[in-house]
């Protein structure tokens, strides 16, 4: 176990440079031609099969060993963020607008790090999905992936990814069974008004009363109608109308998003914020509309990969949390734990600025470190004989 740590940490430098390199040019969702091509072409420097183009952009490589059909698929996701950023050091972002605020810069780099060793060891029995997925942050690329045919392609037995968390320290691993990110719903709420002259409002309707009234009332549905030992979120991060202070607008448009765990709480929650904005709009003479948009369901981790995730990180690891809290964050992981068994862990990257944050940037110290995870899990996994 010591000897896989050591032989990737070898390697260091090399990680460093390719991390540095990618958070240096970031791609959005879907246009990760770069960053693809990157990761094609140094798979097939180390003898892997590659396999371009799932998903538009997302890559494959498919490494075999032994003669056994066990198989299992590791997953890293590529796409950047439409944030500014605002480091100063020498690899901060070349593209004007975009960053890689959330890591996935280390992430494909922490497995392209393991695909080096596992395809220079070749110290297991059965084959080694890696599958580097786009567009993780708009746009599904994990659901993409799978309507496309990926584990129809590569038939892997088991799926397992993972995500550096700022504040847990370098060194820590956590993860939980059964939901352990919840599921994310975009919303967008409109009113559809008379709208009237800012002076004489008793002659019209003023939609932007509405809203705020709208908005104050969502807040009850997990106040008063989810119940207190599930978890939820409803929040209204826009609020849109109007182009003149002394006119009522005809029509205000809100957007925000939900967060839940379950199924049944997702489907009252729907039901609510229809049934509220409905009967508000009327009572002021005004008309609801809602669009409501499933966008990714809750990762929820399947308790034997759990176990078998933990022993590999414990292996490389300071210490292994498997009684994490779940936390309201998403991850279109989820589709790919819909279709097959596994497990999502994050692991430390220290005190560094928080995700989606102009100022974050992927700890190198922790690229051995996830890199030793991901060949243990395979070693482990697939074990010879």
């Amino acid at each position: 176990m010591g000897s896989v740590i050591d032989r990737i940490a070898e390697h260091t430098a090399d990680l460093t440079a390719w991390r540095r390199d990618l958070h240096r040019h970031p791609e959005l969702a879907f246009q990760e031609a770069r960053t693809s091509e990157l990761v094609a072409e140094r798979l097939e420097s180390f003898g892997i099969e590659v396999h371009r183009g799932l998903a538009r952009t997302g890559v494959v490589g498919v490494l075999r060993a032994g003669r056994s059909e066990r198989a299992i698929a590791l997953r890293a996701d590529m796409d950047a963020l439409p944030i500014a950023e605002v480091n100063e050091f020498e690899h901060r972002s070349a593209s004007p607008g975009v960053m890689h605020a959330c890591g996935h810069d280390g992430h494909t780099t922490m497995l392209l790090g393991a695909a080096r060793y596992l395809a220079e060891s070749q110290e297991f029995d059965g084959t080694v999905y890696f599958v580097f997925q786009p567009a993780e942050e708009d746009g599904g690329g994990g659901q993409v992936m799978v309507k496309e045919g990926l584990f129809e392609r590569f038939p892997a037995q088991q799926v397992y990814g993972m995500h550096n968390f700022p504040g847990m320290p370098v060194g820590d691993f956590g993860l939980c069974a059964g939901e352990m990110l919840a599921a994310s719903d975009v919303i967008e709420l409109g009113i559809e008004c008379s709208g009237g002259h800012a002076a004489m409002p008793h002659a019209g309707v003023d939609g932007v009363l509405v809203a705020t009234q709208l908005v104050q009332a969502l807040q009850a549905i997990v106040a008063r109608n989810v119940d207190p030992l599930d978890n939820a979120v409803v929040s209204i991060t826009t609020i849109h109308g109007g182009d003149a202070c002394n006119v009522m607008p005809a029509r205000v448009v809100m957007t925000g998003c939900v967060r839940t765990f379950r199924d049944e709480v997702q489907q009252l929650i729907e039901r609510r914020i229809r049934d509220i904005g409905e009967a508000i709009c009327e009572a002021h003479g005004a008309l609801f509309e809602l669009d409501y948009r499933r966008n990714y369901p809750a990762t929820v981790n399947t308790e034997a990969e759990v176990a078998r995730a933990a022993a590999a990180a414990s292996e490389v690891g300071r210490r292994v949390d498997t009684a994490m809290r779940p936390i309201m964050g998403s991850e279109d992981f989820s589709f790919m734990l819909r279709e097959r068994p596994g497990a999502f862990i994050g692991i430390g990257n220290g005190p560094s600025s928080a995700l989606h944050t102009p100022r974050y940037d992927f700890n190198d110290e922790i690229l051995p470190l996830g890199a030793s995870y991901w060949a243990r899990l395979v070693e482990r996994e697939l074990a010879a004989g």
